[in-house]
């Protein structure tokens, strides 16, 4: 039995698929992983425990597997934006500073001074954000310069994987667009960047590979850390958010999807490259899908809010509200589902972690509005739900105003396990939302890529069409799509009057932490 490995490195934790070349899911593992948050608006992980997490699971899914089976290609999927510094001999030298890390707003302002938002709107197809690789190279230069000084190379983290794995030094263009330092239009690197910004080239391989490109081949070393035979060909793979897309099947016009995770994603595809001219964070990225492009945008904290609520008043460690035994998100679903769609006028921002889009502000933060006398818990667990799907429409909003098509959109991440958040999100998007038979979908995509790399597949929307199937259709309820509509400006007027106060409370916080 061929089978392809496919390895989703994500911010909670690595999860890893086998996948038979008929889409069946042949084995699976999965290890949590710990996020280091030392200063308000920093965020760090280890690069040696995804390593080791990355063994892990995937001893896991090999010892799941019943009957002989051959791995024949293996595909990285991973959280984005995140900077791996190693030194000549290949080590880390400290810490990741993740995606959701917001500490280089200064650099960040001082690169818009050297080269102008337009221009590098112009060069990059988005606009800058903190997030980026140059802002968080910038911040080291000149606030860790013994650390800065060793740096030989920066990777992302999927491809601290792949090097790992290969003993090969490569960026795919999902991951490199990401840089700030990137031609998205013409997938290659910008070089003049790099020199207006006095950032070596050599931190960066000479070319971004396209997703499905085999980039090497497992190695001893490492074949036997993970219970593999060496020699499988890895390919370049992609960001979390491509793989995702491929795993759903979102390879060509006219179906998009929606991801809750920790974060929150609405992620169309596109034959051009797209650049919205508005600073509103919609981001235009190369696709993993050969020769295709993307437009998507996130919300920070989504799952991530639902977790916050149910950590702060549902879970053991906490104030608990949960004494059914049952499981604390399924207590809080129930809750909500009580509530009257709408919350009764209660509206939530879901601004935990700052916000990227459409309010690219590290400074905002969450927010009830209306709260009364006469809401209750389960008003306060439905309204994050709506505020999350609210967040979420406000990218298929500007998908909509460059004639996106919406009509489908495939859901997926934990949101797609709760029927109120499908429904919540069919209603406030009036949209259809598909639920698929994949279930890992960043994992399924990165496999599915490794299967093109292998050349089991022609390409990568004839296996997409093989292995994804819509299972399930969620129609929006039209008795609420009005009132949610009447919400949802509501909503869409609260960042802006609030924005100049997210701004001063930011400073007064830095000041007395």
């Amino acid at each position: 039995m061929k089978l392809l490995l496919g390895i989703d490195l994500g911010t909670s934790g690595i999860k890893t698929v086998l996948l038979t070349p008929e889409g069946q899911i042949a084995g699976s593992g999965s290890c949590e992983l710990c996020l280091s948050t030392p200063r308000p608006g920093f965020a760090e992980q280890n690069p040696g425990e995804w390593w080791e997490a990355c063994c892990t699971a995937v001893r896991q899914a090999a010892a799941s597997v019943t009957g002989r089976s051959e791995v024949v290609g293996i595909g990285i999927s991973g959280q984005m934006l995140g900077s791996v510094l190693l030194d000549r001999a290949g080590a880390v030298i400290e810490d990741c500073i993740i995606w959701m890390d917001q500490r280089a707003q200064e650099e960040l302002a001082w690169v818009e001074t050297i080269i102008g938002r337009e221009e590098l709107l112009r060069r990059t197809a988005n606009y800058p954000l903190v997030s980026y690789w140059a802002p968080k190279l910038l911040w080291l230069r000149k606030h860790r310069p013994a650390t800065y000084a060793k740096i030989d190379k920066v990777l992302f983290p999927k491809d601290y994987l792949k090097f790992k794995l290969t003993g090969v030094h490569d960026i795919d263009v999902t991951d490199a667009t990401g840089s700030m330092l990137f031609d998205t239009a013409r997938r290659a690197w910008d070089w003049e960047l790099f020199d207006q910004l006095s950032l070596p080239r050599s931190f960066v391989p000479k070319t971004a590979s396209e997703s499905t490109a085999v980039i090497g081949s497992l190695r001893a070393d490492a074949a036997e850390r993970l219970g593999l035979l060496p020699g499988i060909p890895v390919v370049a793979g992609g960001g979390d958010q491509m793989c995702g897309a491929v795993g759903l099947g979102v390879v060509r016009e006219g179906v998009l999807s929606s991801t809750i995770g920790t974060s929150g994603c609405v992620f169309s595809y596109s034959s051009c490259c797209i650049t919205d001219q508005k600073p509103r964070a919609a981001l235009s990225y190369c696709h993993s899908v050969p020769d295709a492009w993307c437009v998507y945008g996130c919300t920070l904290a989504a799952g991530g809010a639902y977790k916050w609520l149910r950590d702060c008043f549902f879970d053991k460690k906490h104030v608990t509200l949960n004494t059914s035994g049952q499981p604390a998100y399924r207590v809080m679903d129930e809750l909500a589902v009580q509530a009257r769609p709408g919350s009764e006028g209660l509206l939530f921002l879901p601004y935990l972690s700052g916000e990227r889009t459409p309010h690219p502000d590290p400074a905002a933060r969450g927010v009830f509005f209306g709260l009364s006398a006469r809401h209750g818990i389960s008003e306060i667990c439905r309204s994050v739900l709506e505020g999350v799907a609210y967040s979420l429409r406000d990218t298929v909003e500007i998908l909509r105003e460059y004639h996106v098509p919406v009509d489908e959109v495939r859901a997926a991440g934990g949101g797609a396990a709760s029927p109120l958040w499908l429904q919540l999100q069919a209603d406030i998007f009036d949209a259809h939302i598909a639920v698929t038979n994949v279930a890992e979908a960043p994992a399924v995509g990165a496999a599915i890529l490794a299967g093109v790399g292998a050349g089991l597949f022609d390409s990568v929307p004839q296996a997409a069409d093989k292995i994804v199937r819509v299972v399930r259709m969620v129609e929006p309820e039209r008795r609420n799509v009005p009132l949610y509509a009447d919400y949802y400006e509501t909503y869409r007027a609260l960042y802006p009057a609030l924005q100049d106060l997210f701004s001063s409370q930011a400073g007064k916080v830095g000041r007395w932490t």
